[in-house]
């Protein structure tokens, strides 16, 4: 299953200004709380151990890593069980209501148009949203791991 595509982003209603790699960001950023929060799947430790020990370094951004090893995709073959589980309820969303999205514009102040984009793919910036992904994680596991997370 394919949770997110920057080519889904780029492709579409994507600001002239900005370069292909921008609609990767908040992409890399969500993958990088994942695997940072040991929810990598065994094959991607496996094939991947040298990208992931530089991600998992902070030698290279989760947005650098979607794009050199992900071919800029979010699959729930990256993740372990308990990862995917978390992207159903919290990155996809009832109906592909996606809390996620809701988090990350509300922590940069952006919109969920073109300005979502212009999130700078920085080690600062995930910083910022990570103490949102931690919180919405611990309610997920606190609420029984339901199949759709609602807002906090």
């Amino acid at each position: 299953m394919k949770y997110d595509d920057a080519a889904w982003h780029y492709e579409g209603d994507y600001p002239a200004d900005l370069p292909p790699q921008a609609a990767a960001t908040h992409i890399g950023m969500y993958l990088a709380w994942l695997y940072l929060n040991d929810h990598c799947s065994e094959e991607a430790e496996d094939d991947f151990a040298e990208e992931l020990q530089a991600l998992r370094a902070r030698q290279i951004t989760g947005g650098e890593y979607l794009r050199s090893v992900c071919d800029e995709k979010l699959t729930d073959d990256d993740l372990d069980a308990d990862g995917n589980a978390f992207t159903l309820a919290y990155y996809q969303g009832k109906d592909n209501d996606s809390k996620y999205y809701d988090d990350y514009a509300a922590t940069f102040g952006t919109s969920l148009g073109g300005d979502l984009y212009t999130v700078a793919d920085t080690w600062e910036n995930y910083d910022k949203l990570a103490q949102k992904l931690d919180a919405r994680y611990n309610d997920w596991l606190q609420q029984g791991r339901p199949e759709c997370l609602q807002a906090l």
